[in-house]
């Protein structure tokens, strides 16, 4: 069995979720997944674009490593003690 792993959205998406399942018949976690694999498909190439530009941003550092994962600028980082290599 896969593990579970709980995801908050708004009442009104609840809704939605709640109602498409009930008139298909179909489970919310059924209708939740369809709609994700849908929504990643339709912007597959987008997300690839973004994790390429990732990767390009990293250049072997911890800090450009804590950038990237933080969002935090080196400046930023800098700012507050800087990263150890």
């Amino acid at each position: 069995m896969t593990a579970l792993s709980p995801i908050k959205v708004d009442s009104e998406t609840d809704k939605r979720i709640a109602d498409a399942a009930h008139f298909l018949g179909r489970t919310k976690k059924d209708i939740v997944d369809a709609a994700v694999n849908e929504y990643i498909e339709a912007h597959r190439d987008e997300i690839n674009h973004a994790i390429r530009a990732s990767l390009s941003r990293i250049d072997g550092t911890r800090a450009s490593l804590v950038s990237e994962i933080s969002g935090l600028s080196r400046a930023e980082l800098d700012e507050l003690g800087g990263v150890p290599e």
